[in-house]
């Protein structure tokens, strides 16, 4: 069974807290027991890898009821259904949803705060502002947020090999230069550059150090192949008979489009340590490594800092 959303949460969360004070750790423990949930989906994490989804979602169910008064926080880090919760537990609701929740005032007036504040310490302190605006959503506002930067991702990525198709191969050559030095590879720009496209060697296009002292050496060969045209086995079979032949040890084959599965296979296998980065592999890393990249915009998102409050 896959991990239930946050609205489908609120129930059993409301049922577990009218049973007494308990925490998101403990609740999740019960609700995974209640939905059957495997080991794996229990240890699933948000794409952030900050948090597990279901502790997330179980949070953001317990937040919003809080704001519609059905729990309460007694202490730090825990909750407990307020009378106003037990009453409506009373009267055996099949579901608790948003749409349930606008109909409390309390809910209603931290929705209208949210929507209509302009000012950072409001906006703070409504954070699930835009996650109610989309009320249809199942998501939690942090997984919308990785969906978002997943979407944004993907449209870079793809933007990214676009560009390289359209350059020449003299500018891919440089790229794999740049990434390489980026990436702690190959010394200086310059070392690299010397080196990398001047083999002369068939299956190899250029060789740089995998140290500034040069104690060892990689081996290149890169392909820029449009998408939808994989690079096969007798192409790698190629680029690690030329490795053979130059007695060595590490290679590291990019292309902009994919390998094809023979071809991850052949590697698998292989006395040489042989690296294939495909176009989807390679953009990440141009991103990871700002190559070809940059920042524009910065969105830092605070969490409250339990210890600053704590008097213990």
């Amino acid at each position: 069974m896959t991990i239930p959303d946050y609205q489908t949460l609120m129930l059993p969360v409301l049922r577990l807290a009218a049973e007494g004070e308990t925490r998101v750790g403990d609740a999740a423990g019960r609700i995974a027991g209640e939905f059957g949930l495997t080991p794996q989906e229990q240890e699933e994490m948000l794409p952030s890898g900050r948090q597990r989804v279901l502790h997330n979602r179980i949070h953001w169910a317990k937040f919003y009821m809080s704001k519609a008064g059905l729990i309460v926080s007694p202490g730090r880090g825990r909750f407990v259904a307020s009378d106003k919760g037990r009453a409506l537990l009373a009267g055996a609701p099949q579901q608790i949803t948003l749409a349930m929740l606008m109909q409390e005032p309390e809910f209603r007036a931290f929705y209208e705060s949210g929507r209509g504040s302009t000012s950072g310490e409001d906006a703070a302190g409504t954070p699930g502002a835009v996650a109610i605006e989309a009320a249809a959503s199942p998501a939690t506002p942090e997984e919308q947020i990785d969906a978002a930067h997943a979407a944004m991702m993907a449209e870079l990525r793809d933007e990214l090999l676009q560009r390289i198709l359209a350059n020449s191969p003299a500018f891919f050559e440089q790229l794999i230069v740049d990434l390489l030095v980026a990436m702690g590879y190959g010394g200086s720009h310059k070392d690299a550059a010397a080196q990398l496209g001047r083999s002369g060697d068939g299956g190899v296009d250029g060789v740089v150090n995998e140290d500034r002292l040069g104690l060892d050496r990689i081996y290149v060969q890169a392909k820029r192949y449009a998408p939808g045209n994989p690079v096969g086995r007798p192409d790698v079979n190629g680029f690690v008979g030329s490795l053979v032949g130059l007695g060595a040890t590490k290679g590291v084959f990019v292309t902009t489009s994919s390998f094809s599965e023979p071809a991850r296979d052949y590697v698998r296998h292989l006395a040489q340590r042989v690296i294939l980065i495909d176009g989807q592999e390679l953009a990440d890393l141009m991103i990871e490594h700002g190559v070809g990249v940059r920042e524009y915009r910065k969105v830092e998102f605070k969490r409250l800092d339990e210890d600053f409050f704590g008097e213990e």
